[in-house]
């Protein structure tokens, strides 16, 4: 809460490019420290890591960047407000305090979306409503007229955290959330998210420039992602919609179109690494195909039908990393199917990618022993709710010699 007072009754002020104040980019798990170098690379100054949140100082033009740059963020938050609620009656209070003809109009639409940790207040829902009957009422009284409440699209997103009664209420500059970039062209396949496999691809270490194959690519977002970190192309360029920031009563049309001219310039049109990918089933191909046309990125990944049994590394290109995210068998009964898959798997890396980094990611710990190789580096994520790991394999060349 110390950290917000500087700032909190100055965020419609004059805009004043050069002012920094406190943001806060939210992430899955196990990707916090990887979006917390994104933003450093933006120039933020971080303040904290925590969980699925990175806190960062920065002026109105590194909270366009970004929006716009940031792989594995979900949301960016302006918090503008903190403060203590001991029960209904003082969250009601304080938040009645709060002018919010600075934030809202009455035009306009908004939503509240509450998150609530170790506190008196058991229902986030609760929490919502009864913050979106103090500013309703606070509008009415003084006005005689409100804003309309739109939970699907509104014009001013709102962000209340609660952790033992403490409040801090942001604005949220996304709009949609970021990890949603737009490119994917059939929603009822569920692959990764983009933002998770934007995280894969930079928890890899990889530059840009090394071979990349994914010989159990499915839809491609991997591969999507891979070509726009090479090609240095912005993902939030693909975000539909307006982001929430354009919105806002100090929105600053010329900063914002001086920053989208400047992502669109900083893409490089010269193909910079080797990025192939293939699938056993040619619906997958097909449907990665459209998604890579819908991002423009046909010109710099390679597509193919082929089981992953027959995958191995392009004879001419010098080895980089091979990553994939194989079937996990959720289902009852596909224990052996999915044994059978991972010795497959691991004997394709052994014989089809000497000299190359292996990278699985699961959430079949059990089956991913078959692969048969020793792990250099188990890293903790999530996919959903499924509880996940990022597995390095280093395949040598030949046989490696043990002192």
């Amino acid at each position: 809460m110390r950290l917000l007072t500087a700032f909190t009754y100055s965020l419609m002020a004059a805009n004043r490019r050069s002012a920094p104040f406190y943001m806060t980019a939210t992430t899955q798990f196990g990707l916090e420290e990887v979006l917390a170098e994104e933003l450093r690379q933006l120039g933020a100054k971080i303040e904290k890591v925590g969980q699925r949140a990175v806190e960062f100082v920065g002026d109105t033009q590194l909270l366009y960047e970004a929006c716009l740059w940031c792989r594995t963020a979900m949301r960016i938050l302006r918090p503008f407000a903190g403060f203590y609620a001991r029960d209904e009656k003082a969250l009601y209070r304080e938040v009645s305090r709060i002018d919010w003809q600075r934030f809202i109009d009455p035009d306009q639409t908004f939503a509240i979306t509450a998150v609530v940790n170790k506190s008196t207040f058991e229902h986030s829902l609760f929490v919502a409503q009864l913050t979106k009957d103090a500013i309703v009422d606070q509008f009415r009284d003084r006005l005689g007229r409100r804003p309309s409440v739109d939970v699907k699209n509104p014009d001013i997103r709102l962000h209340l955290h609660m952790i033992e009664n403490e409040v801090t209420l942001s604005l949220d500059a996304s709009g949609e959330s970021l990890h949603k970039r737009g490119y994917r062209q059939q929603t009822n396949v569920a692959p990764l998210n983009e933002a998770l496999a934007a995280g894969l691809l930079l928890l890899a270490g990889w530059d840009g420039k090394k071979t990349l194959i994914d010989p159990m690519c499915g839809s491609g977002t991997l591969l999507t992602e891979a070509a726009m970190l090479a090609q240095r192309v912005a993902p939030g360029l693909y975000h539909q919609g307006k982001f929430g920031f354009e919105n806002w009563a100090d929105f600053d049309a010329a900063l914002w179109e001086s920053v989208q001219l400047d992502a669109r310039q900083a893409r490089l049109e010269e193909p910079q690494a080797y990025i192939a990918g293939s699938d056993l089933s040619r619906e997958y191909i097909e449907l990665a195909r459209k998604n890579v046309a819908a991002a423009d990125l046909e010109d710099f990944i390679r597509l193919g039908v082929r089981d992953v049994k027959e995958a191995k590394a392009p004879a001419k290109e010098e080895p980089g990393i091979v990553i994939m995210n194989p079937p996990y068998g959720e289902r009852i009964g596909e224990e052996t199917e999915m044994d059978a898959l991972y010795k497959t798997i691991g004997d394709t890396l052994k014989t089809g990618f000497q000299g190359y980094d292996a990278y699985v990611f699961t959430g079949n710990l059990e089956a991913a022993k078959r692969i048969g190789l020793k792990t250099s580096r188990r890293i903790p994520l999530y996919n959903g709710p499924i509880d996940c790991r990022l597995l390095k394999y280093e395949l040598y060349q030949g046989t490696r010699k043990v002192k």
